[in-house]
């Protein structure tokens, strides 16, 4: 057997083509022991061609299914990459899916109660469902009385990161937050005050602070990592449903029925 080369080029575009855990994992080990790793792999494969192994059926059928998984994967690539998204295109998404990219300046002040993912501070009593409650009413009260909101949440609130800033969570989208505390901060208006809202944490008094409004420029990337996925998906659907395949009833059983209207 004669001797083989393994180039830098081959050698990258050998990692750049697995995925991305496995790259992760390669990368914590010299460069040596990966290329000697691949020229083993190179070694082997071809001692099993030598040997004509890639010629038995059973061995084609599954090189045949490796490389049509492989030409799937590539396809998908290659029609995302083609997408054309011109500035009008994204425009128009962010016109019609506004709501995905709408951000809210908040904070809150959290009480918890027995069982919540937050600790337990240290000397603090580990109030009930119903204390921790009846705690979060009255510290209600205080703000609509006139209590300053960032020396309650500094004194009171169970968050210690958020408390220790007043409760500020700074700027945050949908999808951030757990849904509860999200549909309450977005459906507040600008500086209103939450009654307690619970969630797996405890109960939250909750501050709207600002309505943060966005350009469509100032999430481009996104859209478009939203419209060529999109994309490429639609097109992909048109493939498999243009491919006409003759199936035998009798073995695979009949084709699934189209699905029907929605029920009322």
């Amino acid at each position: 057997m004669g001797s083989d080369k393994i180039t830098k080029a081959q050698f990258e575009r050998f990692i750049a083509n697995l995925p991305p855990q496995v790259q992760a994992q390669l990368q914590q080990l010299p460069k040596r022991r990966v290329a000697e790793d691949l020229a083993s792999l190179k070694a082997f494969s071809q001692e099993a061609r030598r040997r004509k192994i890639d010629q038995q059926d059973a061995v084609k059928q599954q090189i045949d299914v490796q490389v049509d998984n492989v030409l799937v994967g590539a396809l998908y690539a290659d029609i995302e990459k083609s997408v054309a998204t011109s500035d009008a295109d994204l425009e128009a998404y962010f016109n019609t899916h506004k709501g995905e990219f709408e951000q809210v300046r908040a904070r809150h002040i959290l009480i918890r109660y027995k069982g919540s993912a937050v600790p337990l501070k240290s000397g603090q009593k580990d109030l009930t469902k119903e204390e921790a409650l009846a705690k979060a009413q009255d510290l209600k009260k205080q703000l609509a009385g006139g209590a300053d909101f960032a020396e309650l949440a500094k004194k009171e609130s169970d968050d210690a990161g958020s408390g220790a800033q007043g409760g500020d969570l700074g700027s945050f989208g949908k999808g951030m937050m757990v849904p509860a505390f999200e549909q309450a901060a977005f459906a507040l208006t600008e500086n209103q005050i939450s009654d307690p809202i619970e969630t797996q944490f405890g109960y939250h008094i909750i501050q709207t602070q600002e309505l943060v409004g966005r350009t469509w420029q100032s999430v481009r990337d996104k859209i478009e990592g939203k419209v060529k996925p999109e994309a490429a998906r639609k097109a992909m659907e048109a493939i498999k449903s243009g491919a006409k395949v003759d199936l035998n009833e009798a073995y695979f059983g009949a084709p699934a029925p189209a699905p029907g209207p929605p029920k009322p």
